[in-house]
């Protein structure tokens, strides 16, 4: 079961396990895990749910597909390593993933 650590933008951390197959955002909302709204519920429509993945992690998780491209320009604050938390989806190889939480969605 991967763990996931999740870091709000003032530095608290909220490390939980996750179950394969959900999505960073689905983890987040389920662990109690502040500032991912996601209030299109995972449809890939809002950008409520943008985290940044640090870098050790980009490769592993892979880059955005075109819709969410089209989404997350919305969101504020996007830089190259941002992803909306709906379209990550956990494996055992994402197991020590570490995503940060924006200022704007506190």
């Amino acid at each position: 079961m991967p763990k996931i650590t999740y870091i709000e933008f003032n530095g608290r951390k909220h490390i939980v396990d996750a179950a394969p197959g959900l999505s960073v955002m689905e983890c987040a909302k389920q662990n109690g895990v502040p500032g991912i709204d996601a209030d299109c519920g995972g449809g890939c429509s809002c950008g409520t749910c943008h985290v940044y993945v640090d870098p050790p992690w980009q490769a592993r998780v892979g880059g955005r597909n075109a819709i969410e491209d089209a989404t997350i320009e919305f969101a504020s604050g996007v830089e190259a390593n941002s992803r909306l938390s709906c379209q990550i989806k956990l494996t055992d190889d994402l197991d020590g993933l570490v995503v940060r939480l924006p200022e704007s969605q506190r």
